[in-house]
């Protein structure tokens, strides 16, 4: 038997189910959702969409269309079923009757991912506390380190206690200590963050939509092998590295951030609080904009959603169009660094090439003006870049 026919046939196949109620930029194709799936290990079997004017409170989808979901699935031989909306417990527990398929939605698929790429001991526990709460709310017994309490003597489940009462405590108790955990955790990143305070560090976050090139760009700034794919979600990890600015005669500090996503289920967003910290604790944000995908416009305001949520919004950005190898050459911009609005204000803007290093040179010299422009603020005696430059002449 052919070894890429066996491995293909033990992928598990999946149908995306996507409901369009009006909202903007409706994903007709299920794109994402569809990358999604493959980033967690699932092959696409088929695609259904609708409209409705609003969920179907039982099956979200309806009763006739939940019937299309089921004969679409024994003719595909599909195993799953996963939706690109939130679905509450109760619709996802009586599709499940329905179909008589595990059903699950974008939520759980991205926690899934998260599990599988988690590295460090502080992701693995802040993927490990979101999945404990979106699972506190169903209590649908897939995770199997959960183990099952009975009451009885000596046992931790009291006598005449139920399963599902059992399955909530150690629950709770699981969310209990997994907090305890990252609290350590927080405490010390806020005591790393001082020690760069007293340093005087200046310090560069990456931020944007998953798979916008963040890692390439990281890696072209400061020649470092941070982990770098194209694929979702390729970097979960916080890495940190130096980066000389010969124009600032200084080093800074740059860090690589998780990507964001529309509709990030906000577990995560709070579970990755450690994490994100180091974006709104930043002196400057470098905002990286696929520029090649033809929604990055709707890419800029979840990423922008995000900040707000994690209290960065008011950082200082510079837009950082990335992949302009990869651009439609009509779309090629004559000047590569300009400014545009966003949110009501002008911010900087640049285009580059993370992949063959267009654009880099400039933004290193765009950094360099930005660390200058800070030391002058805070001190009015430090020289400007030209006084830099002029210094360095022979």
């Amino acid at each position: 038997m052919n070894p890429s026919a066996s491995a293909k046939a033990s992928t598990p196949s999946v149908i995306l189910v996507g409901v369009d109620f009006g909202l903007p930029h409706f994903d007709t194709e299920l794109e994402e959702l569809g990358l999604l799936a493959q980033t967690a290990g699932f092959a696409v079997a088929d695609r259904v969409t609708c409209k409705r004017r609003a969920p179907d409170p039982a099956l979200f989808v309806g009763s006739g269309k939940a019937d299309e979901i089921k004969m679409l699935a024994q003719s595909t031989g599909a195993s799953e079923v996963l939706f690109d909306q939130a679905l509450s417990p109760a619709q996802q527990r009586n599709l499940e009757r329905a179909l008589g398929l595990p059903v699950n939605d974008r939520t759980l698929l991205i926690l899934q991912i998260f599990a599988q790429r988690a590295r460090s001991h502080e992701g693995k526990l802040q993927v490990e506390l979101a999945r404990l709460q979106y699972l506190s709310t169903r209590l649908v017994r897939r995770w199997t380190h959960l183990e099952r309490q009975s009451g009885g003597i000596g046992m931790r489940g009291g006598p005449g206690e139920t399963q599902i009462e059992l399955d909530r405590r150690m629950i709770n108790d699981a969310v209990k200590r997994t907090k305890e955990r990252l609290e350590k955790v927080k405490k010390q990143r806020a005591t790393q963050r001082r020690q760069r305070d007293r340093r005087d560090a200046f310090t560069i976050s990456l931020v944007g939509y998953t798979n916008a090139g963040k890692s390439s760009l990281f890696n072209a700034l400061v020649k470092a092998r941070a982990y770098a794919a194209d694929q979702l979600f390729a970097t979960l990890d916080t890495t940190t590295r130096q980066l000389y600015l010969g124009e600032a005669g200084r080093s800074v500090s740059l860090s690589d951030t998780v990507g964001f996503i529309r509709d990030l289920p906000h577990g995560l967003v709070d579970a990755f609080a450690a994490t994100l910290q180091e974006a709104a604790d930043a002196d400057l944000l470098l905002h990286v904009v696929d520029a090649s995908n033809p929604a990055h416009p709707e890419q800029v305001a979840s990423v922008m959603g995000v900040l707000k949520d994690i209290g960065a919004d008011q950082v200082p950005q510079i837009l950082v169009f990335n992949k302009l190898d990869a651009m439609d050459p009509a779309a090629v911009p004559h000047v590569l660094s300009d400014a545009m609005e966003l949110q009501g204000q002008s911010v900087a803007r640049i285009f580059v090439s993370a992949q063959t290093g267009e654009g880099v040179p400039q933004l290193r010299r765009l950094l360099a003006e930005r660390v200058l422009a800070s030391a002058v603020a805070h001190d009015p005696d430090t020289p400007g870049v030209l006084d830099v430059v002029r210094s360095d002449e022979p």
